[in-house]
């Protein structure tokens, strides 16, 4: 099954590369790029993409303003932030805004197909840094924990890991058991906390204080 893919970026050189990594792989299809957001809950709620790459930096309105404006209407497409660095403000602002990850622009050759598939899996990866700045942002307007919404221990032990950027096949060396199983694990943790993707459940976590 093919993955649908629209991309914003507003650099043509950088949009036109994105464009052929998307058209020549096997497992997506381009439905659509834009060099802004003016039109983005059109073209969003016209084209219904799986995955959406979005720029941060944009002239006008930028990524983070059009992932609130996509999550107002739509939280099932995956939107992976393109930017230059990863460990600033914008994006620790973007993944609260609702985005499912990001990808350094430096990096987009090698590793589009890869981050497409993980946030595809449910799997969106954190750097320690950022992962840190979300649960940092979360505790400063913290509740009082009302809930624990019946984390068996080692569901608890693996939404530590969640929280600390820390992969898949990273959690799954650590605790000695299959990535399958760790799938397993974070889909019974998303659907107890009432969430779709792994920055969802880390900032519930940390906003609820389960960590």
């Amino acid at each position: 099954m093919q993955v649908g893919v629209v991309i914003y970026e507003d650099n043509n050189n950088l949009r036109e590369s994105l464009c052929n990594l998307v058209t020549f792989s096997e497992d997506l299809v381009l439905l659509g790029h834009f060099p802004n957001v003016d039109q983005v809950s059109k073209q969003v709620a016209g084209l219904r993409p799986d995955v959406i790459l979005m720029d941060i930096d944009m002239p006008g309105r930028n990524g983070i303003e059009a992932v609130r404006e996509i999550r107002a209407f739509d939280h099932r497409v995956q939107i992976i932030m393109l930017t230059v660095f990863d460990d600033n403000r914008h994006v620790l602002d973007a993944i609260c805004a609702g985005a499912s990850g990001y990808l350094l622009k430096k990096y987009i050759s090698d590793h589009l197909a890869e981050a497409i598939s993980q946030v595809m899996q449910g799997d969106a990866p954190m750097s320690p840094g950022i992962a840190r700045m979300v649960i940092q942002s979360m505790h400063e307007s913290a509740k009082p924990a009302t809930n624990n919404y019946h984390l068996t221990p080692r569901e608890k032990e693996i939404l530590a890991h969640l929280s600390k950027g820390n992969s898949y096949k990273l959690i799954a060396a650590d605790f000695v058991i299959s990535i399958d199983t760790v799938r397993t694990h974070i889909k019974n943790i998303y659907e107890k906390l009432k969430v779709h993707n792994q920055v969802e459940a880390v900032s519930k976590a940390a906003n609820e204080r389960l960590l």
